[in-house]
């Protein structure tokens, strides 16, 4: 459960740090916008994007067991935090946040990390596709620019909704919306190496303040960002809030511990490493705590980031550390120009994120699964999109394992890395 960083710095160099910084750097830029628009789509505030990607993201590299994992807020969360602020509040968010830290810090001690292997690779594809078509509808609203005052959560409420306010759309936002998908795509094929969702965002934002167009920023929606971290502080605790919290903490915690060691498998094979699962566990539960204590979001291994970083030239944890400080620095010092990014760019980016998440290119082999893994596949999807993460999560795993039990002939699942 020793952390990476520590056995890494045994043999560390100069050539070795001048490539972290440049990973650092450049995954800084992507995780930045990221940041802000999973906050916004949860329901918080933009700020607590931010902090979640500093505070967390400097823990999971500090104490993780990859070498080049990149920690943060993640779109996997964005369902489940939207969730339990409109049934709990932002303060009952953060002290779930805190139980699921606990609770994956004492899976780590208890060598938790190992069971990744029996969680069936249909229910993690199945409710990262729910996930995906919620998050992607959640963005409607600031895509097309409608004017709905409170968008229902619940996903059969929310589309008529959207379908009765089709008459406020705004051109200019679309417009931005559109462009800012198409600007990252021609990035991530024409230079892959370069942080192109922030140019992509910043240069849709810029015009649309330029030629005044009457779509929705950051600051005008939430008001300024801060320029500093906010002082740590211990939520509320009592004995009724926690029992009424554990599920959501639970929730968090195995999406928080299955998103991180998927990402940890995928970077070991862009890598040719080996991570350890349980000091991941351990540096997860670490970096909800201090994000919890920061007012911050539940954080995990993010794939797409940590894929950003080994491409990057990322070799290292301090990879990892240097992205979280240039975040902070980006606070400190360029806060209202971040307040100016327009809302319906930061909505393409995320529908186009939700996209990647739904992995189009593996649905071709999904088709091609046995009966029983599409029967799972489609039933976890539906239920994660209908009816709750927690009861998709509880019947997907149920059915998945006793499939298992049943079936002794499954090999290992191959997880490759998908663009999140």
């Amino acid at each position: 459960m020793k952390p990476k960083l520590l056995t890494t710095l045994q043999s560390y160099s100069w050539p070795l740090f001048a490539a972290d910084v440049f990973a650092g750097v450049t995954v800084a830029m992507v995780a930045l916008p990221l940041s802000l628009a999973i906050a916004i789509a949860s329901g918080a505030d933009p700020a607590t994007g931010l902090v979640t990607a500093i505070v967390a993201g400097l823990l999971i590299s500090l104490l993780g067991g990859s070498r080049v994992q990149i920690g943060g807020p993640t779109g996997a969360f964005i369902v489940v935090v939207y969730g339990v602020i409109a049934h709990h509040g932002y303060d009952g968010l953060v002290l779930a946040t805190l139980m699921a830290g606990v609770i994956l810090l004492i899976g780590g001690f208890f060598r938790a990390g190992d069971l990744i292997q029996f969680i069936p690779e249909a229910v993690v594809n199945g409710f990262t596709m729910g996930i995906a078509v919620i998050i992607a509808t959640s963005q409607l609203k600031d895509l097309f620019g409608l004017q709905i005052e409170s968008l229902p959560a619940d996903f059969l409420h929310k589309l008529p909704s959207l379908w009765n306010a089709r008459e406020t759309m705004t051109p200019y936002a679309l417009g931005i919306g559109l462009a800012t998908i198409g600007l990252i795509v021609v990035f991530r094929r024409l230079a892959p190496r370069w942080p192109g969702l922030i140019v992509a965002v910043g240069l849709t934002s810029a015009v649309a303040v330029y030629f005044a167009w009457p779509v929705e920023t950051i600051a005008s929606r939430f008001g300024a960002l801060p320029d500093h971290l906010p002082m740590p502080r211990v939520p509320d605790i009592s004995l009724a809030r926690l029992q009424e919290l554990l599920p959501s903490a639970f929730v968090i915690a195995f999406l928080a511990g299955v998103e991180s060691l998927l990402s940890a498998m995928v970077a070991d094979r862009m890598i040719e490493g080996r991570h350890r699962p349980n000091a991941e566990l351990i540096a997860q539960g670490a970096a909800n705590i201090g994000s919890s204590l920061f007012g911050g979001l539940p954080a995990t291994g993010a794939i797409a980031r940590t894929a950003t970083n080994v491409k990057a030239g990322g070799k290292t944890p301090v990879a990892g550390i240097v992205h979280a400080l240039t975040i902070l620095l980006v606070m400190i010092v360029a806060a209202p120009l971040a307040g100016k990014l327009a809302l319906p760019a930061l909505a393409g980016l995320l529908i186009l994120t939700a996209w990647n998440m739904s992995e189009p290119h593996k649905w071709r082999e999904y088709a091609k699964m046995r009966l029983e893994d599409r029967i799972l596949l489609v039933l976890t999807l539906v239920l994660t999109v209908l009816a709750d993460l927690t009861v998709a999560i509880g019947v997907g795993v149920g059915l998945g394992l006793a499939l298992r039990l049943r079936r002794r002939d499954v090999p290992p699942a191959v997880w490759d890395p998908p663009e999140r």
